[in-house]
């Protein structure tokens, strides 16, 4: 996940409507409806078995309440594993489309033939959203994130909702479409965010999608010695709605050092912060303090999928 996730996100947001809907998603889910809902979310499970340990734990110690998994990435049948063995893990999909570290690298889950446009000189997938962007057809994308659910399903992982590594998928308006149209052919709630009702619909969102109001996510910019105070500080200063808080969790080890060479952001001393803040009796504390209610993408799947 880079710094374009939030920018792609907030691109979503303002080209999206829809009409008001008579509950708040709290009252849906049967909380009062100014409630400060919030998911704590991992991305990039299976991207390494460092990034697969430091997440279960997150899990199953209740410090995150959902994450979503890279099909495409090599430690994928250890997630798969992991989710047969806890059905009710809240683990979506992290539709993959880019391949970001320097010597790390995977490509696409459908045949290589069928999906050219999204494949490099070396046959993985690019480095960067924008070269997505540039060059991949929007049937191809759709032919291959339908192979990346096909495969997670095949493998036993039950997939709660979809988002976008890197936020490639919101970087033009056909791929955004593309995102919805698998998203709701295989009736899965979508990562995206509560739009301007003055902005056209592109693609158009309706009542019956489950819509985040806000997302958080920490960037390059924020100092390192403060990474603690900005989770803090964001806790804080939650609103009543539905807000993601995005994390990227790893252990600072030699595999997660080879993996994230030479590109600190995201890096594994990142993801090792991260942890080390989900995971600490202040940030537990500060949910408490701050009445935040934890939700998951399985109950927001239960919203999306009734009549």
């Amino acid at each position: 996940m880079h710094p374009l996730l939030w920018t792609s996100v907030v691109s979503f947001l303002v080209v999206s409507t829809l009409p008001a809907q008579t509950k708040t998603i709290a009252e849906r889910l049967g909380h009062p409806a100014d409630s400060k809902l919030l998911i704590i979310h991992a991305d990039d499970l299976a991207v390494a078995h460092s990034v697969d340990v430091a997440t279960f734990d997150a899990l199953e110690k209740g410090a995150i309440s959902s994450a979503s998994v890279m099909v495409p990435s090599p430690w994928i049948t250890e997630v798969a594993a992991y989710a047969k063995a806890h059905p009710n893990a809240d683990l979506g999909l992290h539709l993959t489309l880019t391949s970001e570290w320097e010597t790390y690298r995977w490509g696409s889950v459908a045949p290589v033939d069928k999906v050219q446009s999204l494949l490099d000189s070396a046959g993985t997938f690019p480095r960067d959203e924008k070269v997505v962007a540039a060059t991949a057809k929007p049937l191809e994308v759709e032919r291959e994130i339908r192979a990346q659910i096909d495969r997670a399903l095949a493998l036993g992982i039950r997939p709660t909702h979809i988002d976008s590594h890197m936020g490639a998928l919101f970087t033009t308006p056909e791929l955004i479409a593309t995102y919805v149209k698998v998203a709701r052919d295989y009736r899965l709630p979508f990562l995206a965010l509560r739009g301007d009702p003055h902005a056209a619909p592109q693609p158009p969102l309706t009542d019956k999608d489950v819509l985040l109001d806000a997302v958080i996510i920490a960037g390059p910019e924020v100092p390192r010695d403060q990474w603690k105070a900005f989770y803090l500080k964001s806790i804080a200063n939650l609103k009543p709605g539905l807000t993601e808080i995005i994390v990227h969790l790893g252990r600072d080890d030699s595999e997660l050092q080879a993996v994230t060479v030479n590109h600190e952001p995201y890096g594994s001393a990142w993801r090792q912060r991260d942890y080390d803040v989900v995971t600490s009796p202040e940030f537990k504390k500060a949910l408490q303090d701050n009445h935040v209610i934890l939700v998951t993408w399985k109950e927001l799947q239960k919203l999306a999928q009734q009549p």
